[in-house]
């Protein structure tokens, strides 16, 4: 044994003298050679360390070409040795193309620490690994490019999680190719969604030829009228076990406003309504559907009270409750257009009325735009069904 094992120590020295001189051709071929010997499973044990030591030696080759041929040969075996893969995960992006793409052997550590080098090849080449951990994820989130969180997204085995998500809107929200993949992206958490619809009002109130054409106080306000509507519009594409995120959202970054909580009821939108109410009151979510469903309106009135509304806002989103009640037990056809009519005339601010109280003056402006949006709205609707006639 002790012959044998002496034997093959002089045939590596022997194959390490022979780098020395050999041209980067040859050595590269070499290099690949002994690389599928070792893998082979046919080599001793004493062969196994030998031809394992030689293998780390060729990590010191000057040639790229020769480690690139010794990475290739090693991508894809789970039994390559883990210090020889490390190293070359390590090297210049096109020695670690292969082995960062593809190889079993390395870890999440491994993985994070290459990408918190913060090379944006390395970031792209782990972002398309064919199995990504959420961990992985989370390091390209926080710390990679906008290309390395464009190749995340397209990474069907990537597991993200919603703070990710998160990181990638916070960080790169501004860049265009990757607000569409997130938009895309049916694992976007609602709140994210949300996010990337803020910042495109904002890109857009910001671009000068808008400010340019209708001035900086009219796209500051239609920027934010659009971005209630999307709002809205994300509401009808989330479940009920999503709304509570949301709704915290809206919450911390302040556009859970009266204005807003009006405009959902007028539109229907009294599931999330009742989540609103739960944040904003601390009451349960049984007590408050219960309330929302069958309450009095005295009862009803005093949760809104609770919830921090002021008490003009009574008396219109109890018409809109009745209504939606009536309609949610189909006793009745109403849509937004009729429910906003009937808030604005239980305030007097409909046609033939005297008019609202000098307190209720906004509230009724605000009223007044949902109507107006809704008849709009529902007009657009009825010309594209009889042009599509």
């Amino acid at each position: 044994m002790g012959r044998e094992h002496g034997a093959t120590v002089q045939v590596v020295q022997h194959f390490l003298k022979w780098t020395e001189t050999a041209k980067v051709n040859e050595r590269a071929a070499a290099a690949a050679a002994l690389a599928r010997a070792y893998l082979g499973g046919t080599l001793t044990f004493e062969d196994r360390c030998a031809a394992e030591a030689a293998l780390t030696a060729l990590l010191d080759d000057p040639s790229s070409k020769v480690r690139a041929a010794l990475a290739e040969a090693l991508s894809l075996s789970r039994h390559a040795p883990v210090q020889v893969v490390a190293a070359l995960a390590a090297d210049q992006p096109d020695v670690a193309a292969p082995v960062l793409a593809r190889s079993p052997v390395l870890s999440d550590t491994d993985l994070i620490e290459r990408v918190a080098e913060g090379r944006e090849a390395t970031q792209c080449l782990v972002a398309l690994r064919p199995q990504l951990s959420m961990g992985v994820s989370a390091a390209i989130a926080e710390v990679g490019s906008a290309a390395a969180c464009r190749a995340l997204l397209e990474n069907a085995g990537a597991d993200i999680a919603g703070l990710s998500f998160r990181r990638m809107v916070e960080r790169h929200g501004s860049d265009a190719s990757l607000r569409e993949m997130l938009i895309r992206d049916r694992r976007l958490p609602p709140e994210c969604r949300h996010m990337l619809l803020i910042q495109l009002g904002e890109t857009l109130r910001d671009a000068p030829l808008v400010k340019a054409l209708v001035g900086a106080a009219r796209a500051e306000r239609l920027t934010r009228e659009a971005c209630v509507r999307a709002s809205l519009k994300l509401i009808e594409t989330i479940g009920p076990m999503e709304h509570t995120a949301l709704v915290e959202h809206l919450r911390l970054h302040g556009d859970l406003s009266a204005g807003f909580i009006v405009r959902m009821v007028a539109h229907g939108k009294i599931d999330f309504f009742g989540a609103v109410l739960v944040a904003l009151t601390g009451q349960t979510e049984a007590r408050i559907r219960s309330l929302l469903a069958n309450g009095r309106d005295v009862a009803v009135a005093a949760l809104l009270q609770k919830a921090g509304l002021g008490r003009e806002m009574n008396m219109p989103i109890l018409k809109a409750l009745g209504v939606w009640r009536e309609v949610a037990r189909g006793k009745r056809l109403a849509g937004a257009q009729e429910v906003s009519w009937l808030m604005l005339h239980s305030i007097g601010a409909t046609s033939g009325q005297a008019g609202p109280a000098p307190q209720l003056a906004e509230l009724a402006t605000l009223l007044r735009g949902i109507h107006l949006d809704a008849l709009r709205e529902n007009a657009r609707l009825q010309a594209q069904a009889i042009a599509a006639a």
